[in-house]
């Protein structure tokens, strides 16, 4: 009977644990971590069938730009793809990437980064940002639903 019931307290804790926000399952924050290590590899190739892909599809996809929010799929590709055609590249400090479970399904990453902006012809400047997005798993794959890039001073 005592056995039955550490068994049972063992269970009820682990389970738990498991259900808090914050705790992240090793195999969410691996998918997690991989899909942003794609949305950055396409970021810097300006592979915008890439990025497409990687972003939610939907009207209620949230990407904050320069103070000013972008709504939805298709217009934040119009964005990026304008942006393209100048100098674009983001370098993220891999090493203080952090993934947050909000709940299953669902989890916010934050990295800082520095980006490389300017219009073509115009010399890129680094700019620092403390990068920031909501990821879901639809079926089994994991989407980028908001991007929310805060500016960061220079250390």
């Amino acid at each position: 009977m005592i056995v039955r019931a550490r068994r049972h307290f063992s269970f009820l804790v682990l389970s738990l644990l498991l259900a808090m926000p914050g705790v992240v399952r090793a195999g969410s924050e691996d998918e997690v971590k991989a899909l942003f290590t794609r949305f950055v590899a396409a970021q810097n190739a300006h592979d915008l069938k890439e990025v497409e892909a990687l972003l939610q599809d939907s009207a209620q996809f949230l990407w904050i730009t320069r103070g000013a929010p972008i709504w939805g799929h298709d217009t934040a590709i119009k964005r990026f793809e304008a942006l393209y055609q100048g100098t674009w590249s983001l370098d993220p400090k891999m090493d203080e990437l952090k993934v947050i479970e909000l709940q299953p399904g669902v989890a916010q990453l934050y990295v800082p980064i520095t980006f490389m902006i300017s219009p073509a012809g115009q010399t890129a400047q680094p700019a620092r940002f403390l990068m920031n997005q909501v990821l879901v798993k639809t079926g089994d794959a994991w989407k980028i639903t908001s991007i929310l890039p805060i500016p960061a001073p220079q250390p």
